[in-house]
């Protein structure tokens, strides 16, 4: 379906995607630069981090390029004018970058391996099954049945995934520090609130009769989701693994165990001479 947008309404976009695309970089930019603020052994969740903003960057790069090819500007107005916007991208993007985040999660709570290898497999199955779904679902006709039925299936595996997350997670909080549990449930919300925004922007083609204002909220809300799943995301994982670093004594300069045993070696020079 071709469209026809003022000049106003074409900026909406246009703009999102960059605020997603500057949004993205600085995160990356970030998480590389205080990535040594945490202990090693939490680091890997910030690398995940740093994969997905990453991810994220590239693909909104695509999406952005693929919106200004879609549309001519023309008497006063952006016309679609046969070239498609290429939705794929971000469902591409939410393929590489939905388990990762999930992953982030997981990893950072430093569980048993048997209990983490098994939360990965399941959430990364149902993560890879909620998004497949949803595509077909996307490309429908907005008020097709297929639509409707493709998004439905979509749906059960994420809200599998809040199962997980509110009653499997949420039993591992007990034996987390104070601060840690107040920032994991915080985390668990941002999840699931953000990640319901999909379905709904999913959905209003189906139930705004105005095409244009249907792609706009739909392009718009992707958007505002992407940013508050990714970056925001990272920095309270991040805040997670600082938290826990803290908690076992490292600092920017290292285990304590370590500084203390360097600062050992000139005594232990100097009694031997």
């Amino acid at each position: 379906m071709d469209l026809t947008l003022s000049a106003g309404q074409y900026d909406l976009v246009y703009n999102a995607f960059s605020f997603v695309i500057a949004a993205m970089g600085a995160s990356l930019l970030f998480f590389v630069l205080v990535r040594s603020s945490v202990a090693p052994r939490h680091r890997m969740a910030i690398t995940l981090s740093t994969v997905v903003v990453g991810i994220a960057l590239y693909h909104y790069v695509r999406i952005f390029n693929s919106w200004v090819d879609a549309f001519t500007y023309t008497g006063g107005a952006y016309v679609q004018d046969g070239v498609p916007f290429n939705e794929a991208y971000r469902y591409v993007d939410w393929m590489l970058t939905v388990p990762l985040l999930l992953a982030e999660l997981v990893i950072v709570l430093k569980l048993d391996k048997g209990k983490t290898r098994s939360l990965l497999i399941r959430l990364t199955i149902a993560a890879l099954a909620m998004i497949i779904a949803g595509y077909p679902g996307e490309m429908a006709a907005a008020d097709s049945t297929s639509k409707i039925v493709w998004g439905i299936l979509g749906t059960l595996p994420f809200l599998y995934i809040v199962y997980v997350l509110f009653v499997e997670l949420g039993n591992s909080l007990g034996r987390q520090a104070p601060g840690v549990t107040r920032l994991l449930s915080a985390l668990r919300w941002i999840l699931v609130v953000t990640w319901t925004v999909y379905p709904v922007a999913y959905f209003l083609p189906a139930v705004i009769d105005d095409p244009v204002v249907a792609e706009l909220a739909r392009q718009v809300g992707y958007s505002i989701a992407d940013v508050l799943a990714k970056p925001l995301f990272g920095l309270l994982v991040l805040a997670i693994a600082i938290a826990k670093s803290r908690d076992e004594g490292y600092t920017e300069e290292g285990d304590p165990r370590a500084v203390q045993a360097r600062n050992d070696v000139p005594a232990r020079q100097r009694a031997r001479s």
